[in-house]
């Protein structure tokens, strides 16, 4: 298993520093951000799609940094009612299917999307309850019409270039837990499955280890996220999980993301990494540092040295009694 980075968070370094950064705490690997929510801070894809040096010397730079690329970042709503949203994030997952493998990775990351409600909508529309009727048909229409097609297309272009495509599950896309993953999976084909980031299990009730083991049995398992979630008992108490107020109002948010192991200790951690273990996933753990009480410096480190000390680096060596 290898500890990498979602490289968003480095940008302000610059490529190279950030490089040098990623080689001096350790990590064996690097997400590239290539795509509309995460930016591309690093280089533009469409011109590296074209410039075969420019893809070599991306590849060159990570290997003297003892980095693999491990996937290509490409996070936005590609189905979005707004034609220009749509167009343009389909647009930056497209290239990032093309040039995932020309970078030497077959994973490119992303959200499912949201379409709106209904072919004339103009604003995404998530629906998060059965009742009254309206949302059953918004379902229909969104998962038949739109979100169907589109992913099954994307599943067969994938196929051709033999790349895996990682959805985020994230609240307000369609795709947000195991069983959407599933679902979409089915629908659309099988090189779509998960970029499993505990984070966002956390706050939805969902235990994340229990999704390992739905998504390793699927074979579905991608990617994974290094990510924590703290819950705040008192507001979560009062108000619930679903909660719209700014990720820095730390006083009265039900939840936060943390930085690995201040969310949840070995508890999690540890059982956690061993499921991930037990259905054969061999990949890496992406750190993504989105905590609010902590520098990015000081945030990113300490989760690469706790996920360094509960992570399984070693294969299993059979067992002494045999």
């Amino acid at each position: 298993m290898k500890l990498g980075v979602m490289a968003t968070g480095l940008a302000s370094m610059g490529w190279e520093k950030a490089l040098a950064y990623c080689q001096k705490v350790g990590l064996d690997a690097i997400e590239l951000p290539v795509g509309p929510y995460p930016g591309k801070p690093f280089f533009d894809p469409a011109e590296v799609l074209e410039d075969k040096s420019a893809q070599q010397r991306i590849k060159e730079d990570c290997q003297r940094h003892g980095l693999e690329i491990v996937g290509l970042a490409a996070h936005g709503n590609p189905v979005s009612p707004d034609r220009e949203v749509a167009a343009a994030h389909a647009r930056d997952h497209d290239i990032a299917v093309r040039l995932a493998p020309l970078l030497g990775t077959d994973v490119v990351i992303n959200f499912s999307g949201c379409p709106g409600g209904a072919p004339e909508d103009r604003t995404p529309n998530w629906v998060t309850c059965a009742w009254p009727e309206d949302y059953e048909q918004i379902l229909r229409y969104q998962w038949d019409e739109v979100l169907t097609p589109f992913w099954s297309r994307r599943n067969a272009e994938a196929a051709d270039l033999g790349v895996r495509i990682a959805f985020e599950a994230h609240p307000g896309f369609a795709v947000y837990n195991p069983e959407t993953i599933l679902r979409l999976r089915a629908r659309g084909g099988r090189q779509l499955g998960a970029n499993l980031d505990p984070s966002h299990f956390f706050w939805q009730g969902i235990d994340p280890i229990e999704a390992a083991r739905v998504l390793g049995d699927a074979a579905c398992i991608f990617h994974v996220h290094g990510k924590d979630t703290g819950i705040d008992p008192h507001n979560s108490a009062i108000n619930g999980t679903l909660d719209t107020k700014s990720y820095s109002d730390l006083d009265h948010r039900s939840w936060v993301f943390r930085t690995c192991g201040y969310g949840h200790g070995d508890a999690f951690w540890k059982p956690f990494v061993s499921m991930l273990r037990m259905k054969g996933y061999d990949g890496v753990i992406s750190i993504e540092h989105e905590d609010a009480y902590m520098s990015v410096q000081e945030g990113f480190e300490k989760a690469v040295k706790y996920l360094r000390s509960v992570m399984i680096h070693q294969p299993a060596a059979e067992a002494w009694w045999h």
